[in-house]
């Protein structure tokens, strides 16, 4: 049996992950088992210099804030602002915290110095602006999309005035309340104000559709592709609270299904801008429909991953991350069922796996599914490694950063 998976081993490189695919992926998914590893970040950034210099990607899209990637993205293509700030202001999670992340950006910065626009690497946060503990107030996307839209159209085109959103949006605070996560009846996502949000945000956003020619005959490119931005995380974030305000069984499963719609929708658009490696949790970026339990009651929903391959079928490609060990979390040697165990017989530290050729290989012994010690770890379930393109493997994790928060952010 391990010589049968040997055969599907591959060295790690742009090269030997093209080799997995039929064809160039618009998409490349990287995923990831946990958060905040070196070894994991370096790999990521590793495979990113090569994608750039052979296979000519331009984006990279990584699980965090979209709206707080627009200040990596004003940094590394023009070099706005300072880069500890940018570190600190650029990232949800608290993934700025992380060397690895510092070390990207830095590099994106000098790689596209002196470059025209045409050839410059991009950035992009593609999670919405939530965090485990609450959401974002809709209030930066919907009053950016109205100034954009109010400065460019005549102004009996638009649904309310600057001061309707402001009066209807109130405090921010009111959005943020993280008592809201636990308790519906603290949110405001059902009051009359976020259900005439709703509205203004929907005719927001289709005014920004019918008049697509207009703007793009007055504004920038980039310009309108923000403006779109914005209004999808508008209608994402209003989408949320109202869900955060439901008090029915399906409360949490609507909860992570909107974010990973959220999720998908930036990615779709990504996407249609050109190739981009995409990084984030494994769970995000699968095609399998993603399942957990909370609090004893199961939750099932479909991943950013599945929506986006439903879309974009062979210009979709996901790579699963798995760890044999991260020792300094309590996760030691797998057990040798367990596909993870499999693959840790391997001699060498890193593999490259064809996923579909291991599927085959383990199909008559059933491999059980590894038990993490650590809640921060997921580790690889064997149902789903038909469904990967690859499956890149890492022997040994040794110690990181972990978040600033102390959760594992996926």
């Amino acid at each position: 049996m391990t010589a049968g998976i040997a055969e599907a081993a591959h060295v790690v490189d742009a090269a030997a992950v093209m080799g997995l695919l039929p064809t160039r992926p618009r998409l490349l998914a990287l995923g990831e088992p946990t958060h905040g590893e070196d070894v994991l970040l370096d790999l990521r950034n590793d495979l990113f210099r090569q994608l750039v210099e052979q296979e000519r990607y331009r984006t990279i899209a990584i699980e965090s804030d979209c709206l707080m990637g627009l200040v990596v993205d004003d940094h590394v293509t023009s070099g706005a602002g300072l880069l500890d700030d940018v570190m600190e202001r650029g990232f949800s999670h608290g993934w700025g915290a992380f060397a690895a992340n510092r070390e990207l950006v830095r590099w994106m910065r000098a790689y596209n110095d002196g470059r025209p626009p045409s050839e410059q690497l991009r950035f992009a946060g593609f999670d919405g602006p939530l965090e485990i503990t609450g959401a974002a107030s809709p209030r930066r996307a919907l009053t950016a999309l109205h100034a954009y839209l109010a400065a460019r159209v005549d102004a009996d085109l638009l649904p309310c005035a600057a001061e309707t959103l402001d009066r209807l949006l109130g405090a921010d605070d009111r959005w943020t309340d993280p008592a809201a996560m636990m308790d519906p009846s603290r949110s405001v996502g059902r009051t009359p104000d976020a259900g005439r949000l709703r509205l203004l945000a929907d005719e927001l956003v289709a005014l920004l559709d019918a008049q697509t020619p207009h703007l793009l005959a007055v504004s920038a490119r980039e310009d309108w592709h923000r403006a779109r931005l914005y209004g999808r995380t508008a209608i994402g974030l209003l989408r949320y609270h109202h869900a955060m305000a439901d008090t029915s069984p399906s409360r949490m499963a609507r909860l992570l299904g909107v974010r990973d719609s959220m999720m998908a929708a930036n990615l779709l658009a990504i996407a249609a801008r050109g190739p981009a490696l995409v990084h984030a949790h494994n769970g995000h970026l699968q095609r399998n429909r993603s399942r957990m339990r909370m609090g004893g009651v199961p939750v099932q929903w479909w991943s950013a991953g599945a929506i986006v391959d439903a879309h974009l079928g062979e210009e979709y490609a996901f790579l699963a991350t798995a760890i044999g060990t991260i020792r300094h979390q309590g996760v030691d040697t797998p057990p040798p069922d367990t596909v993870e165990g499999l693959l840790y017989a391997l001699p060498g530290e890193r593999h490259l796996v064809d996923a579909r050729r291991l599927a085959t290989a383990i199909a008559d012994m059933a491999p059980a599914a590894r038990v993490s010690p650590w809640f921060g770890y997921s580790p690889l379930d064997p149902a789903h490694v038909a469904g990967t393109d690859g499956i890149l493997f890492v022997r040994d994790a040794r110690r990181g950063q972990a978040p600033r928060n102390g959760a594992p952010g996926g």
